[in-house]
Formats: structure tokens, C-alpha cells, sequence
């Protein structure tokens, strides 16, 4: 193929075009004028950030002709050999598909032998932490002590699989994410060198969906150049990167802000036919008000918005709204995204949740000025009849408060309550053999639920665990509240976990779900309650000595018991 792609051909051939890795960057030309090259390196970081070019140029530099220098020269044969991938004394080894034993042993037999044409022998090993324990194994004699003419450099995205052993061995130079700033500026250039007609707002778009990782990056633009006609538009970049646009989100947040619900529906159907996904939108949503929230608090770090970029239309609308409304629309948005997870329609959620920003009522909203004057006015004639009242003596008490703070303590009771007396009866009554029981027979019970297609409610109990039982009910603990009560009011699902316990135990158990939290303060309370009693009794059978001994001084006759 003649058309090769951007990130191939723009691939870093000197440590100056590698791009928001200073800090890795600058130790290694150090160490080349200084002649203090270490025999085993370990890049790690995340993908497309400049890993394993910074390996090549490594490897360039120190067969170098010109040696000692902080740079490859690229002109010399031995450079553009390793360029070109026609000398064997660099060697790129693929981990995840060389992962055997036999195949690190067949590195440690050859390592011996010196290069053919450069000073040192480069073995590059890519995705590192793909190799098996054995291999680790076979590797570690070898990346302690090889032949002074033979250089290691492992890369990988992982380095937390990666025996510590190993790591031990090795310098490690950790690659960080790429700033978009930095992104841009290589676009910018490549841009420039190749040609095309781009809009500066479409790389905004492209650096922002890239994620930190500069062949992402050119990937997308090289996707983008292929989609657009004669310029690179804003319009292409959301296209190919399948995010929302700006000017869209700022409409919705009008709507939400306007409490205009038709509105906002409306923009999300077109939204929606135009094939966006839900999950993607309510993460740009999300993201949206971040930045919002991060410009209100600090407008002059541009670099830390994610998603938005500083028009005049989103300044306005962040003038507008004040901190405490975007904590409430964020925690509407989050918790749609999560429920969103464990549904086949998850447009239904994204569709409520819009509905739910619209009716949000606004903190610190001011009143209309038209329904302010006349309750104002009635305000000032209640004052003045109360110290009427009090001037007479009449003494006035504040009866509402109560009812206030009873009110406010009904509707403040949300979620899902557990039935306290049940758990209590269980409690007293529970066993470690019941428990057991249960235990023993739930990985089996989970099985049979998902082969009776109830997976969606199967995965429910993955993250729940019973956790007391008698003969007759058990207890199950849920880490989240919202999987018990969905648990709980699914009558199927009961029914159908009943007859799977009967058919496994041989008897009929009741189920009775709790969250954590209110699992942990029920066994306290219950626990406390025990150890009362049991104290209680502990007094009562110390008494009954001193009573035969009183009997046995004065006679039963003589001797009255007072409780």
C-alpha cells in the first residue's frame, strides 16, 4: 500500500519530537553524553504516548555513529537501518504473542553473540507484562547480568503485573498522559506540513477525545481527514469522535435551566436519531457541567475542562447558575448513568433524567417581583398584630415548628427500609449450621438463576452475601441499596429463588434482603441487646447463692424474697 497512516508516518525519529515527555526525555539525552546507559529499562504509561518510539530512538542513539550524542543523527547507515528494520542488532520482540518459556530461553541463548554492526545489541520487549510467570522467570538471571553489549527495554501499559523482581532490575521511567495543548500543537504542525484545511475548534474536538494519547490522536484526525471534503469542520470531528457538539449541550442546559421539559426532550430525539449513544451523551453531559462547575471556581485554568470549550454562550450560561444547582444536576445525571447500566432501554432513563434537571427547583432563585409585594405586605401586618398581642400580654408560641420538623423528618425518610422486627426474629433464632447451609449451596443457586434466564437478576446477588439464618429465613446483605430494593420488589424473582432453595435444601426459606449500611447498625443494636441480657442473667444466678445461704442461717420460715 502506497498511504500510509499519520501516527506512521509521523512517529517520533528524535527525542525532541517526542511529545509531553520532558521529564523522560531529558534524563536519557543526559545519560547518553554522560556515557551512563543502564542495561535494562522499564517505559511505562499509557497507550499512544510515546513508549516504544522513545525505545527506537534510545537504541539509535547508542549505536549512533557519532556516539556519544543526546540525539540520533538519522544519517549515518547504522541509523537509518534501525529506521528501517534492516539491522538485526535491534530486535522488537511482541510479549503478548512471545509469552512462552522457549521463547525467552531462545533471547538468553542469543544474547551472548555481539551485534553485527552497532556497539550494542537492543532488545526491544513490547507489552511486557503479557508474559507468563515462567518466562518472567527464564528472563530475570538474564536482565540482571547480560553482556555489556546487550541493552533491555521493556514497555508496558500495566506495570502493575509485572514481578517486582523484574522492576528491581530495571530503571524505570513512567510516560504521563499527553496534555491536549500538547496534542495540538502536533496536529497543528502536521497539519501545516501536509497541507490540509482544518478548523482550530476540530482539533480542540480530536485532543479532547484522544484521551492523553498522541496516536489516538492522529488516528482520529486521519479518520476525520478522510471524512470531510475540503476542510476539516467541527461538524466532521464530532462525527468521527461520536461526541456530542457544544452548541448542542449548551441548548439542553438552556432548556434545564428555563425548566422547559418539552424542550429538552425534543433536543434529545434529535439527539437520539442522529444514532448518539445514551451512555456517551450522559457522560458528556456530566462532564459538561464539570467543567462548569471547575470554570466557576477557577475560570483561568482552561487546561483542566474536559469537555467544553469557552464560548460566549456557555460563559453566559455559567454566569446564570450557581454551584449548588450543578451539585444537583450532576448527582441526577450520575445516578442516571448508573442505573443505566443494568437496563436493555436505557433511553427511558436518559428521558426521566432530563425531565427530573427540568423540575429541579432553583437554590437561591429570586422571587418575581410581582408575587414579592404582596406577601411582604402581609408579613409586616402579622408583625404587627404579634406585638399587638404581646403588648397586651398574650403570649405567643411558635406551634408550627413542630409539625415543621415533623414534616421535614417524614419526607427526609428515602430509599429502601428493611424490616427490622423480621431480622430481629431471625437473628434470635439463627444458627451457624443454617448459615452454612445457605452458604454452601449459593454458588449452585446463582447457576440455577441464570439457566432459568433471570441474569439480570442473578446479577443482582453478585454482589450480596447472606449473612445470618435460621431454619425456617435468611438474611442477605446487599452492598447497594438500589440492587435490594430491586431485589425485593421483584416478585418472580422470590418466587423463583423460593423454589430453587427448595430444591436444593428440601425445605421452604423466606428471604429478607438488607443494604450494608443498615445491616451494620441492626447487628450492632441486636449484638448490644444480647449483651445485656446475657448480663442481666449473669446477676440474677450470682444472687441465687447468697439466697441458699440465708436459708441455710435463718430457715425458709424466717426468710422473705423481695424482687
Amino acid at each position: 500500500m502506497s498511504y500510509q497512516a499519520l501516527y506512521r508516518v509521523w512517529r517520533p525519529q528524535s527525542f525532541i519530537d517526542v511529545v509531553g515527555q520532558e521529564h523522560v526525555t531529558k534524563t536519557l539525552q543526559n545519560a547518553l553524553l554522560q556515557e551512563k546507559t543502564s542495561h535494562a529499562y522499564l517505559f511505562s504509561g499509557p497507550r499512544g504516548t510515546g513508549k516504544t518510539s522513545a525505545a527506537k530512538i534510545l537504541a539509535k542513539a547508542v549505536n549512533c555513529e557519532r556516539a556519544p550524542v543526546n540525539e540520533p543523527c538519522n544519517e549515518c547507515l547504522t541509523c537509518k537501518g534501525i529506521t528501517d528494520g534492516s539491522i538485526q542488532d535491534v530486535i522488537e520482540i511482541d510479549a503478548a504473542s512471545n509469552n512462552g518459556v522457549e521463547e525467552i530461553r531462545d533471547i538468553r541463548d542469543k544474547v551472548k553473540y555481539a551485534p553485527n554492526i552497532g556497539k550494542y545489541k537492543v532488545y526491544i520487549v513490547d507489552e511486557v507484562h503479557m508474559l507468563s510467570i515462567g518466562a518472567f522467570n527464564a528472563l530475570l538471571k538474564t536482565l540482571e547480568e547480560p553482556p555489556k553489549h546487550v541493552i533491555f527495554i521493556l514497555a508496558t501499559t500495566e506495570p502493575h503485573k509485572i514481578p517486582l523482581t523484574i522492576i528491581s532490575r530495571c530503571q524505570r521511567f513512567d510516560f504521563k498522559r499527553i496534555t491536549a495543548q500538547a496534542i495540538i500543537g502536533r496536529m497543528k504542525l502536521i497539519i501545516d506540513e501536509t497541507g490540509v484545511e482544518c478548523e482550530d475548534q476540530a482539533l480542540h474536538v480530536i485532543a479532547r477525545a484522544a484521551e492523553g494519547g498522541m496516536r489516538d490522536a492522529l488516528s482520529l484526525l486521519d479518520q476525520a481527514i478522510s471524512f470531510s471534503q475540503d476542510q476539516v469542520t467541527v461538524e466532521d470531528a464530532l462525527t468521527v469522535t461520536g461526541a456530542v457538539s457544544q452548541g448542542f449541550l449548551n441548548k439542553l442546559a438552556q432548556a434545564v435551566m428555563e425548566k422547559n421539559a418539552a424542550a429538552g426532550l425534543e433536543y434529545l430525539e434529535e439527539l437520539l436519531f442522529q444514532g448518539k449513544d445514551p451512555a456517551r451523551f450522559v457522560e458528556d453531559f456530566i462532564l459538561y457541567y464539570r467543567d462548569m462547575l471547575l470554570f466557576k471556581a477557577a475560570p483561568k485554568l482552561e487546561e483542566s475542562l474536559e469537555r467544553v470549550m469557552l464560548d460566549e454562550e456557555f460563559q453566559m450560561l455559567a454566569e446564570k447558575i450557581n454551584p449548588a444547582e450543578l451539585y444537583e444536576l450532576i448527582e441526577v445525571l450520575n445516578k442516571a448513568q448508573q442505573e443505566m447500566r443494568w437496563t436493555n432501554h436505557p433511553r427511558i432513563f436518559l428521558e426521566v433524567a432530563i425531565v427530573k434537571l427540568c423540575q429541579l427547583e432553583r437554590k437561591g432563585a429570586p422571587a418575581a417581583s410581582a408575587d414579592l409585594q404582596p406577601l411582604l405586605h402581609k408579613i409586616e401586618m402579622l408583625e404587627q398584630e404579634i406585638s399587638h398581642l404581646k403588648s397586651h400580654g398574650v403570649s405567643v408560641q411558635d406551634e408550627a415548628q413542630p409539625v415543621a420538623q415533623k414534616k421535614a423528618q417524614r419526607s427526609s425518610r428515602k430509599g429502601f427500609q428493611a424490616p427490622i422486627g423480621k431480622i430481629s426474629e431471625i437473628l434470635k433464632q439463627a444458627t451457624k449450621n443454617d448459615l452454612m447451609g445457605i452458604k454452601s449451596n449459593w454458588g449452585e443457586m446463582l447457576n440455577r438463576l441464570v439457566h432459568n434466564q433471570m441474569r439480570s437478576q442473578a446479577a443482582l446477588l453478585n454482589e450480596a452475601e447472606p449473612v445470618a439464618a435460621s431454619s425456617n429465613a435468611f438474611i442477605i446483605k446487599f452492598k447497594y441499596e438500589i440492587h435490594c430494593q430491586m431485589a425485593m420488589d421483584n416478585t418472580r424473582f422470590l418466587d423463583t429463588l423460593s423454589n430453587t432453595i427448595f430444591e436444593l435444601l428440601g425445605k421452604r426459606m423466606q428471604m429478607v434482603g438488607i443494604p450494608d449500611e443498615q445491616w451494620q447498625k441492626v447487628r450492632e443494636d441486636f449484638l448490644q441487646n444480647q449483651q445485656d441480657g446475657d448480663a442481666g442473667e449473669e446477676r440474677s444466678n450470682a444472687e441465687e447463692p447468697l439466697i441458699a445461704e440465708a436459708k441455710k442461717l435463718f430457715g425458709d420460715d424466717l426468710v422473705e424474697i423481695v424482687d
